[in-house]
């Protein structure tokens, strides 16, 4: 029997979609039965991911957490995945994603019983954004650096210690507060001690000005008066230096600059006690 061209046609159409359908099948039903993710029970995930996190693999964590919450989007198991997915892609170096998760856990759970901690990781994050901002600090451009990551972190330990000062994290988050004021207020002296090396007395008496508006208790502030009596003198604005070296002199009576060593253009960084080393623990649920 004669069998038409349209036929045979139709005939491989139907035999190659049957083909790929089968391969599907075969496919699912392999993955299926290779990833015990898809058949562990709420409680089982939620260890795995807890053990795989105290042993280190971080990156299995975060896998074990996502199948967690996708699996079983509500419950306590979900909420507490939340966070622990944060602290492990925090852990991973994926701050991005450790950002973005750890945001979605405040705005969605602001009522869970460790939302403090939840505010102080979200402040860590940024804090360690700015990983090796010390070691790159040297031979870059003091007037192009970019700070936004530690006045967000500055932000977020803000927000912990006015929301829950009580909180056990508040006390760590206060003396990282500390650390990144000074470490700001440096930064900006540093620019304003360039400025002034090359004698742009206008730019550099307005950078000083600023640090003792914006970071008035930092250890920073009684050089900053001192630029600022140093570039209105060099102006001829001698009202403005003496005023400057007035309240220079009632509140730092030892600064260098009543002893001809000052400026000498040196950055403090090794003032700075960076507090990056310490322990961070995961919240316990």
């Amino acid at each position: 029997m004669r069998v038409s061209p349209a036929f045979r046609f139709i005939s491989r159409t139907t035999l190659l979609a049957l083909l790929v359908v089968v391969a599907g099948c075969s496919l699912f039903h392999r993955g299926k039965k290779g990833d015990p993710m898809d058949t562990q029970t709420v409680e089982q995930l939620y260890q795995q991911g807890i053990e795989a996190i105290e042993s280190g693999n971080n990156d299995y964590a975060i896998r074990t957490f996502q199948r967690l919450t996708s699996r079983f989007p509500f419950g306590p198991y979900t909420e507490q995945s939340q966070l622990d997915l944060a602290y492990a892609q925090y852990k991973s170096d994926k701050a991005d994603e450790a950002y973005s998760t750890i945001n979605r856990f405040i705005k969605t759970y602001p009522t869970n019983k460790h939302v403090d901690y939840a505010f102080y990781l979200r402040g860590l994050i940024n804090f360690d954004r700015s990983g090796g901002f010390l070691e790159q600090y040297v031979g870059e451009d003091m007037t192009q650096r970019d700070q936004s990551n530690l006045r967000q972190s500055f932000d977020d330990f803000g927000a912990l210690l006015s929301r829950y000062p009580q909180s056990r994290y508040a006390e760590d988050g206060r003396q990282r507060m500390v650390f990144l004021r000074n470490t700001m207020a440096q930064s900006q002296l540093n620019i304003a001690l360039f400025y002034l090396k090359r004698e742009a007395y206008v730019a550099a008496a307005n950078r000083a000005k600023s640090i003792i508006e914006t970071f008035p208790q930092s250890e920073q502030a009684g050089s900053a008066l001192a630029v600022m009596a140093q570039s209105y003198k060099m102006l001829g604005q001698d009202k403005l230096a003496d005023d400057a070296e007035r309240v220079l002199k009632l509140n730092y009576p030892n600064h260098p600059f009543f002893e001809g060593r000052w400026p000498h253009y040196r950055s403090n960084w090794w003032k700075l006690i960076p507090l990056t080393n310490r322990g961070t623990s995961r919240q316990g649920s």
